[in-house]
């Protein structure tokens, strides 16, 4: 596997080297990069983020690359305020009066975490149950990955993992090629292991293949 088969998007975050010793330490040879020629040529790319989404999509437009990242059709993970970029929009306004726009790929918007009176961030570990999606193929029901969230992505059509934190949010999410999970798989030992290996087995051939047995399954 060459260096450029795996792209970690250089979004300047403060996350991107636990994410790629993660990726390392499944033995993947990945490299992190915002060139826009290496993200394009990558077999499946990873967009990270730390932070707030304003900060964070204003990084992507001062970089370019926001037209770069909604014309992939590799496969694409965004991580945690990754997986929140490939919604619509984000309640994260910091000092704004409207909503921060967003890449616009997954047809969601995000919204402030409902926790019910418990404390926000939602921060640490708890239970997910996942769907059938590829991305989390031998994570088991109830298993435990780590969280630092206040903000989240509802229920809804494009849930592939469930979770609850005073109110029921989706854990990921996915549409076609694009995949994103809130939880950090880099801090979330065996079972976050299992998920970037599960990642890394993906391909655009193979994703399509998936693709179509999951709609013919469900005829």
């Amino acid at each position: 596997m060459s260096q450029s088969d795996t792209i970690i998007i250089d979004t300047g975050c403060a996350n991107l080297s636990s994410v790629r010793y993660a990726f390392e330490r499944i033995g993947a040879d990945v490299e992190v990069s915002d060139d826009i020629d290496k993200i394009k040529a990558a077999t499946r790319v990873v967009l990270p983020g730390v932070g707030t989404a304003r900060a964070a999509m204003q990084a992507l437009k001062d970089k370019t690359l926001i037209d770069t990242i909604c014309g992939l059709t590799q496969p694409v993970l965004g991580v945690c305020l990754g997986m929140q970029m490939l919604t619509r929009a984000s309640q994260e306004r910091g000092d704004k009066q409207r909503d921060c726009e967003c890449l616009g790929l997954i047809d969601t918007n995000i919204e402030r975490l409902d926790s019910k009176g418990l404390p926000l961030p939602h921060m640490g570990w708890n239970q997910i149950s996942p769907g059938d999606h590829p991305l989390f193929a031998g994570v088991a029901e109830g298993s435990y990955v780590y969280f630092v969230h206040s903000y989240r992505a509802p229920l809804g059509d494009f849930t592939i993992a469930k979770c609850e934190y005073g109110e029921g949010f989706s854990a990921a999410i996915a549409k076609d090629n694009f995949m994103g999970v809130q939880f950090h798989p880099e801090k979330s030992a065996a079972v976050g292991a299992t998920i970037l290996k599960n990642f890394m087995k993906m391909t655009s051939d193979s994703f399509a293949d998936n693709h179509k047995s999951m709609k013919e399954s469900a005829l």
